[in-house]
């Protein structure tokens, strides 16, 4: 039987166990389930590794604890504006979208972009546009309202400051991405990432989740790989595509790849969060420098994890 591997990320940050109730600990962990249950039955079925990361990633959206689609977070003009990408590693193909609006599930969108244009990023309006033409489930402001996040909003309203997402403790810092890579029984490898962005964040402000070789990056001859942190710092850093090259151009390891780009380069320039990984041999890596991120792992091996915690 061939080797076939899903891993998903929720978001890192700072996620202590004194901070989550058992109830809100047992949603997480079922959202994470949802969604490694969603992407790896298309694995089991001979499916895509593309078709693999935009399912697992679509539940994660349509789950209002996570910062993307339904759980997205206001900007600082009380807007919800949303970030997606995705990349197949196969032919190199990549879509993304940027500060788009009322897109039910901007992974798909962005799978769109991809497979329906000729381009690789639209923003804002056009994207908007794009979607409508191309049939993607609309919604209205209503669908991605969540009362908690409208408050944390108001506690941030007036001020520059902006907010990495919410926990219990407004202090307190998650990074809220979410994101899947898997390896297909036919040895090709995806990823997929897609995030409401920062609370209070500029009108128009883009992360590293759209960005191809930032936030996300897949190539079959490395890696295939999801962020979640600050986005600036991931940016700067051209984190995602960086795994890769240290992969190709210096002969690392996956793990060792992410652990000198996580734990080296990326703290050196104050770039708090992670990533989550596969390989071109279904390796698979999830490492962070944060207190926790919200992960799972599935493969074809038995291997079946969820965790969130350091």
């Amino acid at each position: 039987m061939s080797t076939y591997t899903l891993v998903i990320h929720g978001g890192a940050g700072t996620i202590l166990k004194k901070d989550l109730t058992n109830e809100l600990e047992a949603a997480y962990r079922k959202g994470l389930e949802d969604a490694l249950k969603a992407g790896y039955a298309l694995l089991e079925k001979g499916k895509t590794a593309v078709e693999a990361v935009l399912a697992a990633t679509i539940s994660l959206e349509n789950n209002i604890l996570f910062n993307a689609g339904k759980g997205s977070v206001f900007g600082k003009d009380g807007s919800q504006e949303m970030d997606a990408s995705i990349m197949d590693g196969k032919n190199l193909m990549a879509g993304a979208v940027s500060a788009v609006r009322n897109v039910r599930n901007p992974v798909e969108l962005a799978h769109a972009i991809m497979n329906k244009s000729q381009h690789v990023m639209l923003n804002g309006n056009g994207a908007l546009e794009f979607a409508k033409e191309h049939g993607l489930q609309i919604e209205e402001d209503e669908y991605f309202y969540s009362a908690f996040r409208y408050e944390q909003w108001k506690q941030m309203q007036g001020s520059n400051e902006v907010v990495l997402d919410h926990n219990v403790v407004i202090k307190d810092k998650k990074f809220g991405t979410v994101g899947a890579a898997a390896m297909d029984i036919h040895g090709n490898i995806a990823a997929a990432t897609s995030t409401g962005g920062m609370t209070n964040k500029q009108y128009g402000r883009v992360g590293d989740s759209p960005i191809i070789g930032a936030g996300t990056y897949a190539n079959n001859k490395t890696c295939a790989i999801s962020c979640t942190g600050h986005g600036e710092p991931f940016i700067r850093a051209v984190t995602a595509y960086d795994v890769s090259c240290l992969m190709e151009y210096k002969g690392l390891s996956l793990e060792e790849a992410m652990k000198v780009v996580v734990h080296d380069k990326l703290m050196k320039i104050d770039g708090e969060g992670g990533m989550i990984g596969v390989d071109a041999k279904g390796n698979t890596a999830l490492v962070f420098n944060s207190e926790g991120m919200y992960r799972g792992v599935r493969r074809s091996d038995g291997q079946d994890k969820i965790a969130i915690y350091k």
